[in-house]
């Protein structure tokens, strides 16, 4: 068993077991992205890091989306295509994220890729390219 993998740290904001809301703007900021297409974007970021891709949450209900954390105050710095939406501090009322536990019961939240101490947040800037690329139809079926 590789130690090293087990034992980074687990952040702060990650619920020790179901989930969580966390307000958007102290310890990341968020990119949602709804439906299939947020499936789409998190498949190809995660293909493009080698599965190292940073924090994905996805939810089993609603509109099914894709949320993409992203290190505090870094997503305003963006112009987000349409269909990726921006939830972070700088909107004009809290915002909240739900955030499922590393292990246990979590449903209707999951991870698709887990922050970890090497990748504790997706990086903004590859996001928004591979967001922009799928999003319009370059990249994906």
């Amino acid at each position: 068993m590789d130690q090293r993998s087990s034992l980074d740290p687990v952040p702060c904001w990650v619920p020790a077991s179901g989930h969580a809301l966390r307000r958007v703007g102290v310890h990341f900021d968020a990119v949602r992205v709804a439906g299939l297409v947020g499936d789409q974007v998190a498949y190809e970021l995660m293909q493009f890091t080698a599965f190292r891709a940073g924090p994905i949450v996805r939810s089993a209900v609603g509109d099914r989306s894709t949320c993409f954390l992203l290190p505090p105050q870094s997503a305003a710095a963006r112009r987000w295509p349409a269909g990726a939406r921006l939830i972070g501090r700088d909107l004009r009322c809290d915002a909240f994220v739900g955030i499922p536990a590393l292990e246990g019961r979590t449903w209707p939240l999951d991870w698709r890729s887990r922050p970890t101490g090497e990748v504790p947040f997706v990086e903004a800037k590859l996001l928004h390219e591979v967001a922009v690329a799928v999003l319009a139809g370059v990249v994906g079926p």
